[in-house]
């Protein structure tokens, strides 16, 4: 079932709604594996890039100033997936299962590709009544937040939200995470703090192809309620068969996911990243709103 609204009930958080009726088996598992850190499964998969490619081409037309990116469509057509299978969008805290109430992904943004370059902090959340296509949504927010911190060199939320709390007297910071790591488990975390906590998105997104680099692995965090975690590594040509049994190089991607294998099984994973690939490659689906 997608993501619904549902009645406020004893044990709901204000971001998350308690899972009720789950089996034995997966109620008996944060118990014998308390800790995110300790449940991470890691999957890869590789995504042909020709009709993303071209797709993404016609779109880029002249005058186009800020082009739409592979970045772009795996936003989209994880919004899609996740919309349509989520369990993905769920996250465990002492011992319960939740579900969350929104889509949302958190990423960094490089202001300057240098060293020493400051970087900033975006929370991406969906619009699941967004009249405009997915492909249109992301590249819009994502448009406006990259434009505020390289052009207008604008803060985040997060950072604003750092900056203060490591900026006073030590013992005062010890106090103050202390307290916040006490109300995070708990589901009490002061709204205005919560919604600028970029590990407590639905995903965790590092785009390493736009810095000419692979990975194929990145760790989860036992702090807040983010249980996957996704790397985009850079394109490449591989070697593909067609019909007839001949070779083709073609440009390829590779994502590696990170999940908490606890929020669902194999099979539900595998098809939920199957349905992510097939998106992918047939994207003229991403042309859609979230719900068509």
């Amino acid at each position: 079932m997608a993501i619904e609204q549902r009645p406020r009930r004893r044990g709901d958080r204000p971001d998350a709604w308690l899972v009720r009726g789950l089996d034995s088996m997966h109620q008996i598992m944060p118990y014998i594996m308390p800790n995110r850190t300790d449940n991470e499964a890691v999957m890869t998969e590789t995504v042909e890039l020709t009709a993303l490619n071209a797709w993404l081409k016609a779109k880029n037309v002249e005058g186009v100033e800020f082009k739409y990116t592979l970045f772009h469509a795996i936003l989209a057509a994880l919004t899609k997936t996740i919309y349509e299978r989520p369990l993905l969008n769920r996250f465990i805290a002492r011992n319960r299962y939740y579900d969350r109430k929104e889509i949302s992904y958190s990423f960094v943004v490089k202001k300057k590709f240098e060293d020493h370059a400051a970087e900033a902090i975006s929370i991406l959340r969906v619009d699941l009544d967004d009249e405009r296509t997915m492909i249109e949504q992301m590249y819009q927010k994502v448009r406006s937040f990259v434009y505020d911190v390289r052009k207008k060199e604008k803060t985040d939320g997060t950072t604003d939200v750092m900056d203060v709390i490591m900026g006073m007297p030590r013992v005062i910071t010890d106090l103050i995470m202390a307290a916040l790591n006490f109300l995070e488990k708990r589901g009490r975390m002061p709204a205005s703090v919560q919604r600028e906590d970029p590990y407590t998105s639905t995903v965790f997104i590092s785009n390493l192809g736009s810095i000419r680099m692979n990975a194929q692995y990145h760790h989860l965090a036992n702090w807040g309620t983010n249980s996957i975690f996704i790397i985009i590594g850079e394109k490449y040509k591989k070697r593909f068969l067609r019909e007839d049994g001949t070779e083709e190089l073609r440009e390829a991607v590779d994502l590696s996911v990170t999940v908490d294998e606890r929020i669902a099984d194999g099979v539900y994973f595998a098809n939920s990243i199957h349905y992510l690939k097939h998106l992918l490659e047939t994207p003229e689906l991403l042309d859609k709103t979230v719900k068509e």
